[in-house]
């Protein structure tokens, strides 16, 4: 594993003042953060989020997909907590990237799903890794935490690199016409836990 810390600083939000840690896997040639708030290094459980990175979704305010605001909801979850992480990962379109993830979005105007779509060009339906996350772990000095997420592969990732589950709290945002079908799939085909959606 080549990923590993670089530096941190301090990143005021609308949400709050976090700490930003900047990590970078020059084998991937990735660059990596994590947000922290309050002390995460004291051995009781962080509320933690993994966020992939979605350029459209995070910062574009694309409806098509779920992601920015998931992000935001997790952030203001850390604010009003006073305390967690969120791992900021740059495995943009589950993994693919952001030019493939464009060819996905013209697939799926065609009537693929967002599985269907990476399939026809040639990918996983899900490519991400999350073996990156065990040095920012180790570095944080997380052991334990409420983890915000809809998805089994995150727990199970987190538990494999040493991490205990304290908690898996559900992370439902609202759904739209754009995104219903990409919802749908992600619970169908991906194992998404979406069974205590209102």
């Amino acid at each position: 594993m080549t990923t590993r810390y670089v530096e941190s600083s301090r990143l005021p939000t609308a949400w709050g003042v976090f700490d930003i840690h900047g990590f970078e896997d020059p084998q991937a040639n990735k660059e990596h953060v994590v947000l922290t708030m309050g002390d995460v290094s004291d051995g009781e459980p962080v509320l933690a989020r993994i966020h992939s990175e979605c350029l459209t979704g995070d910062a574009l305010f694309s409806m098509r997909c779920d992601c920015g605001n998931q992000l935001e909801a997790a952030l203001k979850a850390i604010s009003e907590a006073g305390r967690g992480a969120l791992f900021y990962l740059r495995q943009e379109g589950r993994g693919i990237g952001l030019l493939n993830k464009i060819k996905a979005y013209k697939l799926q105007d065609a009537g693929a799903d967002t599985v269907e779509a990476n399939e026809q060009l040639g990918f996983g339906a899900d490519m991400r890794d999350y073996t990156i996350l065990k040095p920012m772990l180790e570095h944080l000095k997380i052991q334990k935490v409420r983890l915000m997420t809809n998805n089994p592969r995150k727990v199970a990732a987190l538990e494999a690199a040493g991490v205990e589950i304290v908690e898996r709290i559900p992370l439902h945002t609202a759904c739209n016409p754009h995104n219903e079908k990409y919802l749908q799939t992600k619970g169908a085909k991906l194992g998404h836990l979406f069974e205590d959606r209102e």
